[in-house]
């Protein structure tokens, strides 16, 4: 792999599915086994990954119940940490679709795109130009309402969450970055002890698939 002189740094700004919560033991994955991790195993030294995920973040809302979630907040901080970026990946959106929000899908892309014009906005963080990976997380599956997670929840979060990927995609397009559906990726799927957080096996699909789009990406 031919070297450009610099390492390449890449943030992945996202939820508890960045952050590697593990709904299987309730507890978190491993290093050696969350996504991110394994993208920098993947890429190899020519690349930085740096994770930063938080349970419970949202694109721009306020959660009454938690302080410090709300991912506008807290991305320009995050951003000037890590600077200079020459990637950032933002995967968020399954915690917006909460019943406490009362937000529809269309207002979740809108924060969404609130979040990505900031990014673009912050100017000093970006090595050369803001270049932007917009994901959209797997959606929720109706099993979630028989499983300890369905208070916490409420009602309607499957179906928004199914509508994000088409209405993300339209942000992209808009702003000009790069997008991936993760549903999209063969194999992928939720653990089904509360059908909201990624599989072992969808952390590693989903690093492998990243690892194949992001050279072409930062070329």
């Amino acid at each position: 792999m031919e070297t450009s002189g610099y390492i390449k740094k890449i943030v992945c700004y996202g939820d508890s599915n960045t952050h590697g919560y593990n709904s299987k033991t309730q507890t978190r994955f491993t290093e050696e086994e969350r996504w991110t991790s394994l993208l920098q195993k993947y890429l190899g030294n020519e690349y930085s990954v740096q994770e930063e995920g938080l349970e419970g973040r949202t694109t721009v809302f306020e959660d009454p119940l938690f302080e410090g979630l709300s991912g506008l907040s807290y991305l320009f901080p995050c951003l000037m940490t890590h600077k200079p970026l020459d990637l950032l990946i933002i995967m968020l959106g399954t915690n917006d679709t909460k019943e406490r929000f009362s937000a529809t899908a269309e207002n979740i892309a809108k924060g969404m795109e609130r979040l990505v014009e900031k990014a673009i906005a912050s100017t000093s963080v970006w090595r050369h130009k803001p270049n932007i990976l917009i994901i959209t997380p797997p959606p929720i599956e109706k099993g979630y309402a028989t499983t300890s997670v369905a208070g916490e929840m409420g009602a309607g979060c499957v179906e928004k969450s199914e509508s994000l990927a088409a209405l993300y995609q339209q942000v992209a397009q808009r702003l000009h970055c790069h997008f991936l559906d993760a549903a999209s990726i063969e194999g992928m799927q939720m653990y089904p002890y509360d059908y909201m957080h990624l599989s072992f096996e969808s952390h590693q699909l989903l690093a492998k698939k990243l690892s194949e789009i992001i050279p072409s990406i930062l070329q």
